[in-house]
């Protein structure tokens, strides 16, 4: 599974920088997510709860950042094991750079991510839009938070807005969770 995309967030490069490495925004905008934890330097203990087509399972990973360039880019490895439910593994590269308004900054990343157990089973198309659900609700919520509002969480099967546009997260280490959980 590949996802590429970007998004404007309202708020100055550094703040969201800051914002992308706070675990309680991270954990507050990754939809179900359970905790995320320290283990060690740059890297994290992530728990949540995804559900993928008829497939809903907690799932336990580890992410870890690396390549790090304060306050432009890095990339977190990830792998996450959901019992029966299946696997998850991969990398995402997330850039960002000043916005094309003041005080706006354009994030974009790049998700490589392989499933495997019943999650592959189901097929890629729905695991595909079960990742981009839960990337645009954490996108929903992540500007929420930026804006210093709180998003209201929607639950795992409700739908994308209706313009089919992405959500934001709050945390910076939640959406390599969903990527994981995918």
């Amino acid at each position: 599974m590949e996802l590429t995309e970007t998004h404007t967030l309202p708020v100055p490069q550094a703040r969201a920088w800051e914002a992308l490495n706070d675990t309680s925004i991270l954990k507050a905008c990754i939809p179900g997510c359970d905790s995320i934890d320290a283990d060690g330097e740059n890297a994290y203990n992530v728990a949540m709860t995804a559900a993928v087509g008829p497939v809903k399972a907690r799932f336990k990973g580890r992410m870890e950042l690396t390549n790090i360039d304060a306050p432009h880019t890095y990339t977190i490895v990830f792998e996450g094991q959901g019992g029966a439910a299946g696997f998850s593994k991969g990398s995402a590269t997330v850039n960002l750079e000043p916005g094309d308004e003041a005080d706006t900054t354009k994030l974009s990343y790049s998700a490589n991510a392989q499933v495997g157990g019943k999650l592959a089973q189901i097929g890629s198309r729905l695991v595909d839009g079960a990742a981009r659900k839960i990337a645009g609700e954490f996108f929903k919520r992540f500007s929420a938070q930026l804006q210093g509002g709180e998003a209201a969480p929607e639950s795992q099967d409700s739908p994308a807005d209706e313009n089919g546009g992405e959500k934001e997260e709050k945390g910076k280490k939640s959406w390599t969770a969903w990527i994981s959980k995918s």
